[in-house]
């Protein structure tokens, strides 16, 4: 399952009412670093379909969650399970560690 993108419009109903843990990528358009972690992450998408679902949101078209969960670098990842944020990673990692840190926290 590749990665779904979300708006602030969709985040309450893909996110906090999800029935499966989702993982949030908050990114930009113009971040380096958020480029380089893309294709892990939508590679760990595909691995761990049936464990979690990667949504990506873009802070430059949606601003409001964001804003109201006080994300400050990008990009931020927040693993969100029940409606509830459980783990949070700021920054690139290799995918080698993306993926172990995700499923360390599922």
């Amino acid at each position: 399952m590749a990665t779904v993108n979300i708006t602030d419009a969709s985040f309450n109903a893909d996110v906090l009412e999800a029935d499966k843990p989702v993982l949030v990528d908050f990114w930009a358009d113009w971040c380096g670093p958020c480029k380089m972690i893309a294709p892990a992450l939508e590679e760990i998408s595909d691995e761990l379909a049936d464990k979690v679902t990667i949504a990506k949101m873009d802070i430059m078209e949606n601003t409001d969650t964001p804003s109201q969960l006080g994300v400050r670098g990008i990009p931020y990842l927040a693993l969100y399970k029940g409606g509830q944020k459980v783990a949070e990673m700021t920054g690139a990692a290799p995918k080698g560690q993306l993926k172990a840190w995700l499923e360390q926290q599922l």
